[in-house]
């Protein structure tokens, strides 16, 4: 019989997370081709590889989920493509049918490096909504390289090219380090390779990158402001970081801010090449802790998915994340849009799942927030200055 307790980690855990999940990020091979200075993956150097046997599980237990449900699998390593054309189309052969049926959707984030005629037919075969990672121009990119030191920026780029030719339409995500500084180099530069949208995530303490500096608050809102400004004067580019406030906005002005209330947060499970299962952040795979264990959930070939999400809520690490966002909602003004951030950032920055703010709020959520409201008052006293003086 559920304790008082029990009952209320449950509820809690309905609440607060969807019961099915619409991402699910699989891990092809543990190895990567380069070795950033900034990378969080504890075994890039391994070639540990999937097997058919897991994507056949991972395959088997969407198939449970409700007809109507879509799910992206989202392939991610390592670097996915450092498994070959030839095994990778062997993974995705168990999503076929589910493809087809409208069931499943592929998506895939890459360093580009790999990227041949054999890829290109791969993604256009089964329709791979493609990722790139690159952080900028060749002197902002120089913390992308491979294992012998040698910058990866000219095979990159090379890469992006390859998938221009084929006319494989593709995103970018950089990494916002020293760029911090040079928002409009920066989107420029990204913006002349020809991507649907660009994502800038300001680097973050995870996995086992650890040690690094982050930005201050006040740089960091100094960039978003940049960033706003070089938007307004490129309107065509999707930004993602600002297309999701103006998403919040448009819902919030639209009366539908009990429907963004009601959001619940994906699940998020993230499967590695054994198939253990880890739940709201990929970061915590293969990451140990003396707390925590080692974060599994389950494992696809001993339990469909299902049964893992359904259990969930009795892992102590999300029993904590949600005492956490329930801490976020009571003591963060911020939390109407940003909804508690990420669980991974609390882990790696606070040691605790429980935590509330960390330095990813503040410089990707809150000084976001901050920049549009700061551009949004300049603009209106220039506006209300500009009417003064032509009354006079």
């Amino acid at each position: 019989m559920s304790t008082p307790s029990s009952m209320d980690s449950a509820k809690a855990y309905a609440t607060w997370i969807a019961p099915q999940a619409s991402l699910v990020v699989l891990q092809p091979t543990t190895l990567c081709n380069l070795d950033c200075s900034y990378c969080y993956l504890p075994f890039r150097k391994k070639r540990l590889e999937m097997s058919l046997e897991v994507v056949e599980a991972v395959a088997a237990s969407i198939a449970l989920q409700p007809p109507g449900h879509v799910t992206e699998v989202c392939w991610h390593g390592g670097e996915p493509l450092a498994i070959g054309p030839e095994k990778l189309t062997a993974l995705m052969a168990p999503f076929d049918q589910l493809r087809r049926a409208g069931r499943v959707r592929h998506s895939l984030q890459t360093n580009a490096t790999l990227i041949n005629d054999a890829w290109c037919d791969l993604f256009r075969e089964r329709d791979v909504a493609v990722g790139v990672s690159i952080d900028g121009p060749a002197d902002l990119n120089v913390e992308r390289v491979d294992w012998a030191g040698r910058p990866a920026f000219d095979r990159i780029v090379a890469g992006i090219g390859k998938l221009v030719d084929r006319q494989i339409r593709f995103s970018l995500i950089a990494v916002v380090g020293e760029g911090i500084g040079r928002a409009e180099d920066l989107l420029d530069f990204l913006a002349g390779l020809g991507p649907t949208s660009i994502g800038l995530n300001i680097e973050e303490l995870e996995g086992v990158n650890t040690s690094r500096t982050q930005p201050a608050p006040e740089r960091a809102r100094a960039f978003w402001e940049a960033v706003f400004t070089w938007s307004a004067e490129h309107p065509d580019v999707e930004v993602r970081e600002l297309d999701r406030l103006a998403q919040y906005l448009r819902t919030i002005r639209g009366g539908g801010r009990a429907s963004w209330e009601a959001h619940r947060y994906d699940p998020l499970p993230t499967v590695a090449v054994n198939g253990d299962v880890v739940l709201l952040s990929p970061e915590l795979a293969g990451i140990r802790d003396e707390h925590y264990g080692d974060f599994l959930a389950g494992n696809v070939l001993a339990q469909p998915m299902s049964e893992i999400l359904a259990g969930a809520w009795q892992l102590p690490y999300v029993s904590e994340f949600l005492d956490g966002l329930a801490a976020c909602r009571e003591s963060c003004a911020f939390f109407d849009f940003c909804r508690g951030a990420q669980a991974g950032n609390r882990y790696f920055e606070n040691g605790r799942f429980d935590s509330t703010e960390t330095n990813y709020c503040r410089a990707s959520k809150q000084e976001l927030v901050r920049a549009l409201a700061g551009i949004t008052n300049t603009t209106a006293i220039s506006t209300s200055t500009r009417s003064t003086e032509e009354a006079k």
